[in-house]
């Protein structure tokens, strides 16, 4: 991740900000990460977290199943660069005439299986510290 992370500083402007969305990977909160981070030089960076228990609410998983299934699933890369080339003309295809992902469950349904997904969690947790 520190690897990509610099890629990024080192291709953005220097005047511009730098926002990341990310999950709670344990991976973000390495110490590497935080060191590299926390230097002054990275003060334009500004991290946000998907909260908890809400992944549902990241589309962006949705646009890779649509990379995924329609270019390469079937697709064969023998090198990275051919990879790379399918996955950004794939993009670049998708920018000329983008779609919207656009989350169409009702906001009370939503929170019905939210609810009914922490009182299983719930359920799980007590059946297994209850002695």
């Amino acid at each position: 991740m520190l690897t990509f992370f610099k890629q990024i500083d080192a291709s953005v402007p220097r005047l511009l900000a730098v926002r990341v969305v990310l999950d709670k990977l344990s991976a973000h909160n390495a110490p590497e990460i935080t060191r590299w981070l926390g230097h002054r030089d990275r003060r334009r960076w500004h991290l946000h977290f998907t909260p908890t228990s809400s992944s549902w609410v990241n589309l962006i998983e949705r646009w890779f199943k649509e990379l995924t299934d329609k270019r390469l699933r079937r697709g064969v890369f023998t090198n990275v660069p051919e990879l790379v080339e399918a996955i950004t003309t794939w993009g670049d295809h998708w920018n000329d005439d983008p779609s919207p992902l656009i989350w169409q469950a009702p906001a009370d349904e939503i929170i019905e299986k939210v609810q009914r997904g922490r009182a299983a969690l719930n359920r799980q947790t007590n059946s297994t510290t209850e002695h």
